[in-house]
């Protein structure tokens, strides 16, 4: 290869398109994240996802078909179990699970939070299923009184440990999150064991951005190593390292909001290297699908669509970018957790085809075997689809 290439990926993190065939076996048949939140407030305004062929995936209120979009256009289906980032980004580079995720309803067997407290000597409160925002609302003040760090769950593979800035500081909650993810293994294997700092006086505890995520070590080699190994750059923006356990990244930039994300995406991409930018926007699943904010949610989608343009100029000739996203969230839903969803995907690049209907892939592995054939590789799961969208 002559010159740097880069495929930029981006993941709307939750923004989902439509339920798949088997979302009901999760509790999710009707969610649709993008047309539910358009409908249920009062249409987008998405003028640039618009012209790239949003609107030619799924009926979309306030986002038209196109006669000829910009972008190739698609959805795909995740063939993972669950509907986790983890697994979600891991299928996208090529890795498929064969079996979920453990998830805990009802709050985590004796024999882990017994294994926890004795580990952190700090004892616990909570052990169940709970909105973040509100357990902190529920159980802050006796945290705050006793020092006992909240634990919680949700409906997906998560071991949540939420604190009170001045009561555990930030680096304590790391370790002691790190002290989980060490025990949780074999059968309590959690995807991710997430760190949940929060500050703030009673009554008005607000979580920080200093979230962190220390997710299982993927089992098997992703795209993400292949690439590295074959001396290619991967850099991740925002959350994707922890997601994969750090693996596979030559570099690491962690941003603090999608505002943030979107700059940090901007100036990545001027760097002069040949590889590929996996990044996640955060906001809609962790700001607005949990918390069921419509309002936020939309203005967030709206906002990303005006930051679009600055993105794509970014791209040099044989650059590709693809948006996409990682499982839904809808939230218009009563649930506060991610939803089966399939997942929007648009790629554009000035030097390819446009207007391209990739149609319903099977896998988001699909995404990956393209992404591999663009610098040479071959990953062990996905058809790639580049042919299709190449010009010559």
């Amino acid at each position: 290869m002559t010159g740097s290439l880069k495929v930029l990926l981006i993941i709307l993190d939750g923004v989902g398109i439509g339920a798949l065939p088997d979302a009901a076996t999760y509790g999710d048949e009707g969610s649709n994240t993008l047309a539910n939140l358009a409908s249920a407030s009062g249409g987008l305004k998405l003028p640039n996802l618009e012209r790239m062929g949003l609107g030619n995936i799924s009926p979309i209120a306030g986002v038209t078909p196109q006669q000829a979009p910009e972008a190739n256009f698609g959805r795909m289906a995740e063939a993972s179990p669950g509907k986790d980032s983890v697994s979600g980004h891991w299928e996208i580079a090529g890795l498929i699970l064969d079996t979920p995720f453990p998830t805990y309803p009802d709050g985590f067997p004796p024999e882990v939070i017994d294994a926890f407290t004795d580990a952190t000597g700090k004892g616990m409160l909570g052990n169940k299923a709970a909105s973040g925002t509100e357990i902190i609302k529920e159980l802050g003040d006796e945290h705050v009184e006793t020092g006992k760090p909240i634990v919680y769950t949700s409906a997906d593979s998560v071991f949540q440990v939420a604190a009170h800035t001045d009561v555990i500081p930030l680096e304590e909650l790391y370790e002691i999150c790190k002290t989980a993810r060490a025990l949780l293994r074999g059968k309590h294997a959690v995807a991710r064991v997430i760190a949940r700092p929060f500050t703030g006086p009673s009554g008005a505890y607000t979580r920080t951005p200093d979230r962190k995520d220390f997710a299982v070590c993927p089992p098997r080699m992703t795209l993400l190593d292949q690439m590295k190994e074959k001396g290619l750059e991967t850099i991740s923006v925002g959350k994707v390292d922890y997601l994969f356990s750090k693996r596979g990244f030559t570099g690491a930039v962690h941003t603090r909001s999608n505002a943030d994300g979107i700059g940090k995406i901007v100036s990545t991409m001027g760097e002069p290297h040949t590889g590929l930018i996996f990044s996640n926007l955060v906001d809609f699943d962790m700001l607005w699908g949990h918390r069921n904010d419509i309002t936020g949610f939309k203005q967030g989608l709206e906002e990303f669509d005006r930051e679009l343009p600055g993105i794509m100029e970014t791209l040099a000739e044989r650059d590709l970018l693809v948006i996409t996203a990682d499982h839904g969230n809808d939230p218009t839903t009563p649930s506060t957790d991610h939803s089966r969803e399939y997942v929007p995907l648009l790629v554009w690049g000035k030097g390819l085809k446009q207007g391209v209907d990739l149609g319903t892939r099977k896998t988001f592995s699909d995404l990956g075997a393209t992404i591999g054939e663009v610098f040479g590789i071959k990953t062990k799961a996905g058809t790639s689809f580049l042919d299709s969208i190449r010009n010559g």
